[in-house]
């Protein structure tokens, strides 16, 4: 059985998939960009900025699914460039504290709207 997740705290979904789905104890969230979710505007910022902006959105995904950054256990991390990632891996350590999620970075060809960053995760729904 799968629940689906929506808030207007995070930017809607912009095709066929949900913000984040519920499944077997988890909450499978999908990626999150930079997008400012009360305008709707992309924030077109530093590294830095598009990333505390991508983590401000997942965790309201995380929040609407009764889940938290400390019950996150493994995200995807895509970044444009991988020049950014001492960057963006500051930014990350502000909102993941030990014991940190298991998580993979790749540079990715091209990322929706053309950011710098995009953050998905799975967390325990407690």
């Amino acid at each position: 059985m799968k629940k689906q997740v929506q808030t207007d705290k995070a930017p809607k979904a912009i095709g066929p998939y949900s913000q984040a789905i519920i499944a077997n104890g988890f909450v499978f969230c999908s990626g999150q960009i930079p997008i400012d979710p009360a305008t709707g505007n992309l924030l077109n910022g530093t590294i830095e900025d598009e990333t505390r902006q991508v983590l401000k959105n997942l965790g309201a995904v995380l929040e609407a699914a009764g889940s938290s950054y400390d019950d996150v256990v493994k995200t995807t991390v895509f970044l444009q460039d991988m020049n950014d990632f001492a960057k963006m891996n500051a930014v990350y350590a502000e909102f993941f504290k030990a014991p940190s999620p298991a998580r993979a970075t790749v540079q990715a060809a091209r990322l929706p709207k053309d950011v710098k960053v995009e953050i998905e995760a799975v967390a325990l729904v407690r």
